[in-house]
């Protein structure tokens, strides 16, 4: 049996948080034992309106300003938590929304957090994908390079993933930046590419 591949280092998020939404699709995120191969993601930067740092630092938001490669957790309409990866500079608000997996480690444990058997519903949606993992506010600031997080690199084994640039989901303003990154072969985004215009990346 071949050894795991070690989680991706702290260098890999210090890029335009555009380079790794993209690159971090067809990655896989653990949190303990629990995680599975990332299919969507989207981008957030400081000059966006739709970034939680656009208005500047405050303490709720200070991991997003922080040294990359940090959980960024929020907590959204009073019931949901998300996972965002910081990226870019220390002092630059800068993230990566995860958006959805694809279920591959700890399945039943995140079938009973999320008490649905379905694996496309499990993590198919960032709420979704916080609560089968079970990441909460806990997890807020911690490094996804050390344990109880990891995120591994492409299996190189494994067919490229087939990305495809879409607006954002749900953003205020109807923003269509294309900084929304999807697998476009996979079941388990949070919405079909087919249902949201693709884009030419940007």
């Amino acid at each position: 049996m071949s050894a795991s591949p070690d989680p991706l280092p702290q260098t890999f998020f210090a890029r335009s948080a555009l380079e790794v939404a993209r690159d971090l699709v067809g990655c896989t995120f653990l949190f303990g034992e629990a995680g599975g191969r990332i299919v969507e993601t989207e981008a957030y930067r400081q000059d966006d309106p739709c970034c939680h740092g656009y208005r500047g630092k405050t303490d709720r938001n200070a991991v997003l300003f922080g040294p990359p490669g940090h959980l960024y957790v929020y907590f959204t309409y009073g019931m949901h938590f998300c996972a965002n990866v910081a990226s870019e500079e220390e002092g630059v608000a800068a993230g990566v929304l995860l958006r959805a997996l694809e279920p591959e480690h700890g399945v039943e444990g995140m079938v009973a957090r999320r008490g649905v058997p379905e694996p496309r519903l499990l993590a198919s949606g960032p709420a979704r994908l916080a609560q089968a993992l079970g990441i909460g506010r806990a997890e807020n600031g911690l490094p996804v390079w050390e344990p109880p997080l990891a995120i591994l690199p492409r299996d190189a084994a494994a067919p490229e993933p087939r990305v495809v640039t879409t607006a954002r989901i749900g953003v205020r303003g109807g923003d269509q930046k294309p900084w929304r990154f999807a697998d476009a072969d996979s079941r388990f985004l949070s919405r079909s590419p087919a249902r949201t215009p693709i884009l030419p990346s940007g």
